[in-house]
This record gives structure tokens, C-alpha cells and sequence, in this order.
């Protein structure tokens, strides 16, 4: 696609996301460009990470950023413990709203 007589770059977008286990309740939190793959590859358990074993999971929240800089300060930022009161804050306004 072009604008003018440039083009036009597709715009890249990062997602922070928080998966819960099915098993043990405990979340896992990480950033990525492919939600849906990621997901999917955390549930088969691809990764030899701390999710590994722990499947299968739920995705609870997820953000979108602009950039990898800004997802990857998001990601600290929401696994520090003012971080874990703002996701469980979020979660808690959603479902009162929604029943």
C-alpha cells in the first residue's frame, strides 16, 4: 500500500499477556507478536519454560503496545507486585460489570 509516494510499512504490534493454569491457578506472563501461536504453543507445552507441565492454560488479560521497547517494560512492570494489584484490580471491575 502506498501513500502519496512512499509506502506505507505494516505496523507491527506487540501483546502482553497473562495466561493462568488450568492445573494450579498460577500466572504466567510474557509478550509476543502472535497471540493466537503463542497460546497454542505455551498449551502444548513447546516451551521449556515455567510453563511447561503446568498446562493447559487460559489467557485472563492481554495488551496490545506499538513497539517491542513498550511491551517488554510492560512485562516487568506487571509482574512486580503493584503490577499483580492492577491485574487482579482490572479482573475484578471487569466481572462486576459483566456478572
Amino acid at each position: 500500500m502506498q501513500i502519496g509516494t512512499r509506502p506505507v510499512r505494516a505496523m507491527t504490534c506487540y501483546y502482553v499477556y497473562i495466561l493462568q493454569s488450568v492445573k494450579d491457578k498460577r500466572w504466567y506472563t510474557g509478550f509476543t507478536v502472535d497471540l493466537r501461536k503463542r497460546f497454542r504453543e505455551h498449551n502444548d507445552g513447546k516451551y521449556t519454560s515455567w510453563t511447561k507441565g503446568r498446562g493447559p492454560f487460559k489467557l485472563i488479560y492481554y495488551e496490545m503496545c506499538i513497539n517491542k521497547t513498550d511491551a517488554r517494560e510492560r512485562e516487568v512492570y506487571l509482574k512486580t507486585g503493584m503490577g499483580k494489584r492492577y491485574i487482579q484490580n482490572r479482573i475484578k471491575r471487569f466481572l462486576a460489570l459483566t456478572g
